[in-house]
């Protein structure tokens, strides 16, 4: 009896272990070799367009035309005419000094002049009477060429004369300050009533050109050549000015052009110095402001563009992955231009579709799931939470 249930127990773990046996070698072909995985990706087409080619550097912004108003005579100044950040024009009157005493000065140079003049005329009356005694021998010769030497001696006197009654109103003029160039009205460093002699450096204010103004900025030297191009072009070099460091970022201050490059390269820092000239007629440029200004050097037509992310670095040359179906295979392009915004790539067509991110786990023929555009963060303002 024992020996037919141990019989009973070994035919039936037989029977197990060929079922087990027959259900793996009959298991479908599916289960047997696992299905690749498609690896998640985004994708860009590659974009044609006219690219401009930019080239960047930090500037300072510097007036065109900046004087400081000094007096040229000394005296007390009896009126200021202007006021503080006032914007004047060239030839404008700003202040006045006490003019009196040149007035005297030069009302007695122009009577030295009426006294002179009417001794030259009586002796020129008697230098023609004198010649007609000559031809009689009425009179000597001697005593007509000292008459002629008196009339050539009144002449001389009456030239200085003259000359003095010309700087009297010289100096007369230069009672009435006014100014040289059309700009704005600085701090005032006086007052009137106050005494202001031709030795004072301080001098009053200053008047600043605003509108048009310059920046100055310095940029490599292996820009020389590049530079000298855009000056000598028909149409001058495109300039912008923008706030911070960051020209992708910052404010914009104003558009310009490329007017002059130094006459020589700084051997120490190996940077050449240029200045670009901006109409400034809502005055977000200042005098003394560092700016970022950026240049166009070049405008590339028709330029295959794609953005940074999506060309690779090999170990020889660049590449890039380009989706073919479901599968990506790999296609070697040249770097014509880059700058933080795109790249100009050559080896692709318009239209291309590249991946931009997700190449990390790429290869050639990998399979690939196109992922759409992240959805958009919205963010709403925080509510007040009610009690």
């Amino acid at each position: 009896m024992r020996k037919s249930k141990k019989t009973v127990v070994i035919l039936g773990v037989v029977v197990v272990l060929v079922a087990s046996g027959l259900w793996l070698l009959n298991k479908p072909a599916a289960h047997k070799l696992t299905a690749p995985t498609a690896i998640p990706v985004r994708v860009v087409e590659v974009v044609q367009k006219d690219v401009p080619r930019h080239t960047s550097g930090i500037g300072s912004v510097l007036s065109l035309h900046s004087v400081v108003i000094r007096p040229q005579v000394d005296g007390i100044l009896t009126r200021l005419l202007v006021k503080e950040g006032q914007l004047v024009k060239a030839g404008d009157l700003l202040a006045t000094i006490d003019d009196r005493s040149i007035r005297a000065s030069l009302d007695q140079a122009r009577a030295q002049l009426a006294e002179n003049q009417a001794q030259l005329q009586v002796a020129q009356i008697n230098l023609k009477r004198y010649k007609l005694l000559t031809v009689d021998d009425g009179i000597s010769k001697q005593t007509y060429d000292q008459q002629q030497a008196l009339v050539n001696q009144l002449k001389a006197t009456a030239q200085g004369n003259q000359a003095a009654i010309d700087a009297a109103q010289v100096q007369l003029s230069y009672t009435q300050i006014r100014s040289p160039v059309t700009g704005r009205v600085g701090i005032r460093t006086v007052d009137e009533g106050n005494f202001l002699r031709m030795s004072d450096t301080q001098g009053l204010f200053s008047v600043t050109q605003i509108d048009p103004i310059a920046v100055e900025f310095s940029l490599p030297q292996q820009m020389l050549p590049t530079l000298q191009g855009l000056i000598k072009a028909q149409d001058p070099a495109a300039v912008k000015a923008f706030i911070g460091a960051d020209s992708t970022s910052g404010d914009l201050l104003g558009e310009g052009h490329l007017t002059l490059i130094d006459n020589q390269i700084n051997a120490n820092t190996g940077t050449l110095r240029a200045k670009a000239e901006f109409a400034n007629d809502q005055q977000k440029l200042w005098p003394g402001q560092l700016v970022t200004i950026q240049i166009q050097t070049a405008l590339d037509k028709n330029a295959l563009t794609v953005p940074p992310t999506v060309v690779q670095r090999g170990l020889d040359q660049h590449f890039v992955y380009r989706v073919q179906g479901d599968k990506v295979e790999v296609v070697p392009v040249q770097m014509l231009y880059q700058d933080s915004g795109l790249n100009i790539i050559q080896g692709v067509q318009a239209g291309d579709v590249l991946v931009s991110d997700g190449q990390s786990r790429l290869k050639p023929g990998s399979q690939v799931q196109v992922l759409g555009d992240p959805p958009q963060v919205v963010q709403a303002a925080d509510a007040e939470l009610k009690p």
